[in-house]
């Protein structure tokens, strides 16, 4: 598996986990032995393993998550850290969205989520029936 494949695959864990309500999952999928950070729509920047996970924690537990899925991921790297930029639909709902990672041994752990609202329909329309490996 390339270090792009990798990535992406670590990318879809964390959505297989957000859309699952999973907060072992969710756990598994962010590094746990380094500073993490997330920004939710609408939330103040989240730092440190206690807010974000305790961010995570009430998002899954609010049973709205199921029908959460990713389009037009694209991966980037520079040695052992990596970002994917795409796009996140709910029903009634588009997101950019940007995710790193930083690699630990053979495993890409995540140690940012940020999501923001979207305006863009067309975009999200064509990413989601043109997937690509960049």
């Amino acid at each position: 598996m390339s270090d792009r494949e990798a990535i992406l695959f670590a990318n879809d864990t964390f959505y297989a986990a957000f859309a699952g309500g999973s907060i072992e999952q969710m756990r598994a999928v962010w590094a746990d032995d380094r500073d993490i950070t997330c920004i939710h729509p609408g939330w103040p920047p989240l730092a440190g393993q206690q807010e974000v996970m305790d961010s995570w924690t009430s998002i899954l537990s609010s049973g709205e998550t199921a029908e959460i899925r990713c389009v037009g991921a694209r991966a980037y790297s520079q040695g052992d850290t990596a970002y994917v930029i795409g796009f996140e639909r709910m029903p009634g709902t588009l997101l950019t969205t940007t995710n790193v990672f930083v690699r630990k041994g053979a495993v890409w752990r995540m140690v940012h989520h940020q999501a923001a609202p979207c305006q863009d329909q067309a975009a999200a329309d064509q990413e989601d029936t043109d997937p690509t490996l960049q």
